[in-house]
């Protein structure tokens, strides 16, 4: 699996750009998985919010999955579909990013969740596994990671974000 993941840095690259842009320009990232996705989703919020390798200001990213009450409530009076939507509804703008983590590409909020984000004019990325399922495409862009078990996936997943982030913390301003 490791072997198959250099072939991803011509579009990690450009989704560190996505990020520069977004976060340079004052906007925000919102960051949205299930189960270990979820924790990765949080984990990587907090890389940027807090600070990844160097000591910098923070920059605006908020998990989607992190407030367990707004979630409860969007599953209970909608429906768990809606759980990530309606946060990007309430929470996104043009001008900002939508990660969303899916080692299936089988997740319905998650795809749920791009397709509020297109409708709202953000720009999306999406790590996903296995052969990118029903939400493979519906990103701006989506980063594959090669494999069909999970735990490596989500390994995969990981290594490439931190990457990712690394890449994103060298442009970013300090102050």
């Amino acid at each position: 699996m490791l072997q198959a993941l250099p072939a991803l840095e011509e579009p990690l690259g450009r989704a560190a750009d996505m990020i520069l842009r977004c976060l340079t320009s004052g906007h925000k990232l919102l960051v949205c998985g299930n189960g270990g996705s979820a924790s990765d989703a949080t984990h990587l919020a907090t890389e940027f919010a807090c600070r990844f390798m160097e000591d910098r200001r923070p920059y605006p990213a908020i998990s989607l999955a992190a407030n367990g009450e707004l979630l409860t409530a969007n599953g209970n009076d909608y429906a768990f579909d809606e759980a990530f939507a309606r946060q990007v509804w309430a929470f996104g703008q043009t001008g900002d990013v939508l990660i969303a983590l899916s080692t299936s590409g089988q997740s319905k909020n998650v795809r749920r969740a791009l397709e509020e984000a297109k409708r709202l004019g953000m720009e999306s990325i999406c790590f996903l596994g296995r052969d990118g399922g029903f939400t493979r495409g519906m990103a701006t862009l989506d980063l594959m990671a090669p494999g069909s078990g999970t735990a490596r996936i989500q390994e995969a997943h990981k290594l490439l974000y931190h990457v990712l982030c690394e890449m994103v913390e060298a442009g970013l301003p300090k102050k």
